[in-house]
């Protein structure tokens, strides 16, 4: 794994990392790829993953790709959390949800979505 797809312990859980901040859409790509191999690895319905697109670049291509990718990770993903979302255009936020058929709640820190990403399982 890179240093842009990394596991992170929050409160004894593995949280997914997928850190887009200040990418060009090339270098986003390359991480999607990275982390569609990854994720493969575990479990159905295991993986918490944390998404952060602060100042990422994200064209078509790029867009394209991350939409397929969350459509197949699908099945191994547990919850998913993002941040940084400012700059992503609305319409592939909205895209992404409606193709994957999963929801990517939006928080403002890191903190913010590993706090939620682990709370789900404890209710």
């Amino acid at each position: 794994m890179s240093d842009r797809v990394t596991f992170l312990d929050h409160h004894g859980q593995q949280i997914m990392l997928i850190d887009f901040s200040h990418c060009d859409a090339k270098q986003v790509t390359q991480i999607v790829d990275e982390v569609q191999a990854e994720i493969e690895e575990h479990p159905r319905d295991s993986v918490l993953t944390l998404a952060d697109f602060t100042d990422a670049q994200i064209d078509k291509p790029a867009a394209m790709r991350i939409k397929e990718a969350l459509a197949m990770d699908r099945p191994y993903v547990k919850r998913s959390a993002w941040v940084g979302t400012a700059g992503l255009p609305k319409v592939f936020y909205e895209n992404f949800k409606t193709f994957s058929q999963r929801e990517f709640p939006l928080f403002k820190t890191r903190e913010e979505a590993m706090e939620w990403l682990v709370k789900g399982d404890q209710g």
